[in-house]
């Protein structure tokens, strides 16, 4: 099954994400299918998060489940 989550980047105390589509079965920092964003919780709210919204429909429409994290940032940061 394939999903959309967020993987962690960063160093300890500064987080950074990326937003990743991959197998279930794939740890949260290991392999992954395409990186389609970022969320970086640190900066000011305008600046701090880019999703591809086609390729996020693209893989709505193949079969891809978005994870609550990933759904919430897109409800408190896109209007969609």
């Amino acid at each position: 099954m394939v999903k959309i989550r967020l993987s962690r980047c960063g160093v300890r105390k500064k987080p950074f994400y990326h937003v990743v589509v991959t197998d279930t079965r794939s740890p949260r920092d290991g392999r992954f299918i395409e990186r389609i964003g970022f969320f970086n919780p640190i900066i000011n709210k305008d600046n701090s998060v880019y999703i591809n919204i086609n390729r996020l429909k693209y893989w709505k429409s193949c079969g891809a489940s978005i994870s609550k994290r990933v759904s919430y940032i897109l409800s408190n940061y896109y209007n969609s």
